[in-house]
């Protein structure tokens, strides 16, 4: 409830405005019996005609319902703007503390259910003003007038009324015993359900190309089934519990009250008392049943923004302010350790030292620790020993912007946004036109750009899907020399694309040499043939380090026989 208090109090002002002037709609209401009440007592049994008098009392009646119909109205539109903005500030908050998280939190996360965290449970949490807080507004206020005015016309009777509200609160409670496990059970399921379909959609020339579309249909419908099993769970307890009893407890009331007063136990009473009073008994149940309708949605909206809380208070790391900047792109390793789980490291001791505009390859057999490596590199994770240092200072000591700004990324999985080919290569970072076009022309990019239909304002569709593997690749390249990186990593970035694109790559890299250090990791060999030194990593070791020629020397070795493998696959 904390986070929901946080998301409206910048709104409070209009919470409160709005309570007052549903309490004003509250009593406008709770004068409507009142109104028949005096034109039953004193025109209509004593056959009193005096039409003028009536008829004001008709419109009184009908004026208060009409003046308390349109205060309602207009607070329900005006909690609405505030349900919409406090949606707005929690899924932009949620958002941006996701994309803070270290990479190790998604590690163990699902793309789907942090989509559903993000997008569904904040929206639930709008149902909270919109439908809880209005709801209750309008039944305390009618409650609280309708308790005022049966005061005020018969003491006896209102106690007999104030029945209702223990019975109530029973009821209310026992729903809350029966649906707060479904409506648990439903929300968390419904995350599962989205994890599915984005899996499926993720994997889609895979599932189809090995004839496992029915069985993933089958784990949907598993998934999806679950999910209703757990709604009905939650529709059966308000269905056969909470609506069914209070009305029962309104027409048992009624007949109590009819009896009473017929069997003479409550001398004094009036017929038009009596009207007001069974009035009010509807008056006084509805607003009990439609706050008690509330809890579900109350407690769908808490578990919402219970599960959007939970990604708040996943720690992230504090941003670095240091003022250490990258000037040359000298880097050095001493004694590093790192280990996913501390308890059994993947990288061992490792000692390494890299000069400033150098290429550097890094291979080794699937598992070595060349991507781990990278991402300590990259300040994804930190080192359990050791140290890792730039130019002279640790690497913690460069500031975020600063890091972020002088290294560049092309991935072995190039991202793409459904967005043109400018778009793709600025990345957000406001860059000049001509800025873009000459990254793309120093990536080898620019050729195949100009001869798209839009030029550079191409849309290049989602993932890229409009360009071949080699031209998303080529894209990448352009948008991490966009940045005029002092350090450039390569993660594998030329092991699926063909080999003209790879030669372009090769020509981009050559003309960085010197001015800028390229850390790159290699499946592909051909690729950091020509880089200064190669490093060869074996479980978490470097077991041979030198250039493409002195490692081919060593027989036997790591390098030479993974080389030999790829000419003789090639």
């Amino acid at each position: 409830m904390a986070l929901l208090w946080r998301a409206a109090r910048p709104d409070g002002r209009h919470v409160t405005g709005a309570t007052f002037w549903l309490a004003v709609a509250g009593l406008l209401e709770a004068a409507g019996p009142l109104f028949g009440k005096q034109f039953i007592d004193a025109y209509l049994l004593p056959r009193a005609l005096d039409w003028t008098t009536m008829a004001l009392l008709i419109a009184g009646y009908l004026l208060t319902g009409i003046a308390a119909s349109l205060l309602r109205y207009v607070q329900l539109v005006r909690l609405a703007g505030l349900a919409t903005r406090s949606v707005l500030r929690l899924r932009e908050s949620v958002y941006a503390h996701v994309l803070r998280l270290p990479m190790a939190f998604f590690d163990r996360a699902i793309t789907g259910q942090l989509v559903s965290r993000i997008t569904n449970d904040t929206e639930a949490v709008k149902r909270l003003y919109t439908q809880v807080l209005f709801e209750v507004l309008v039944g305390l206020t009618v409650l609280f007038g309708v308790i005022v005015a049966m005061l005020w016309l018969d003491w006896r009777l209102m106690l007999l009324v104030l029945v209702l509200v223990p019975a109530t609160i029973g009821i209310v409670w026992g729903y809350q015993r029966l649906s707060a496990e479904p409506v648990a059970r439903a929300r968390a399921l419904r995350s599962d359900i989205n994890a599915r379909v984005a899996e499926g959609i993720a994997g889609m020339t895979v599932l189809q190309a090995m004839g496992a579309v029915p069985r993933f249909c089958a784990r949907f419908a598993d998934t999806n089934g679950a999910h209703y099993v757990a709604r009905m769970g939650e529709v059966r307890a308000n269905a056969w519990l909470l609506r069914p009893a209070l009305d029962f407890l309104n027409i048992l009331l009624i007949v109590v009250m009819v009896a009473a007063v017929g069997t003479q136990r409550m001398e004094g009473v009036e017929a038009g008392l009596l009207y007001a009073f069974i009035a009010y008994v509807a008056r006084i149940v509805e607003p009990m049943i439609q706050i008690t309708m509330q809890f579900s949605t109350l407690q769908q909206s808490v578990i919402a923004a219970a599960r959007a809380n939970a990604l708040l208070q996943e720690p992230a790391p504090p941003p670095v302010v240091h003022d250490g900047r990258i000037e040359q792109g000298r880097l050095r390793l001493a004694d590093m350790t790192f280990g996913y789980d501390p308890a059994r490291p993947v990288l061992h001791d490792l000692s390494l030292e890299i000069p400033a505009g150098a290429f550097i390859g890094i291979v080794g057999h699937t598992g070595s620790g060349k991507s781990t490596l990278l991402s300590l590199l990259l300040r994804f994770y930190v080192p359990q020993a050791g140290r890792i240092d730039i130019d002279g200072i640790p690497l913690a000591g460069v500031g975020d912007a600063h890091f972020r700004a002088a290294v560049g990324l092309v991935p072995q999985e190039p991202f793409l946004l459904a967005a043109s080919a400018r778009e793709n290569i600025d990345m957000g970072r406001g860059l000049s036109d001509d800025a873009v076009v000459t990254a793309a022309r120093a990536a080898r990019a620019h050729e195949f750009i100009v001869q798209l239909e839009a030029g550079y304002e191409t849309p290049l569709g989602e993932g890229g899907a409009r360009l071949s593997a080699g031209q998303k690749q080529l894209i990448a390249v352009a948008r991490a020399l966009a940045g005029r990186p002092r350090i450039l990593f390569l993660d594998e970035a030329t092991s699926r694309i063909d080999s003209e694109t790879e030669q372009r790559v090769q020509e981009a890299l050559t003309e960085l040499h010197g001015a800028t250090t390229v850390i790159a990791i290699a499946h592909r060999l051909s690729t950091i043939r020509a880089a200064d030194r190669i490093v060869v990593l074996n479980h978490g070791r470097i077991a041979e380090e030198g250039t493409h020629e002195a490692l081919m020397a060593i027989d036997g070795g790591i390098y030479q026989r993974l080389y030999l493998l790829q000419q003789i696959g090639d």
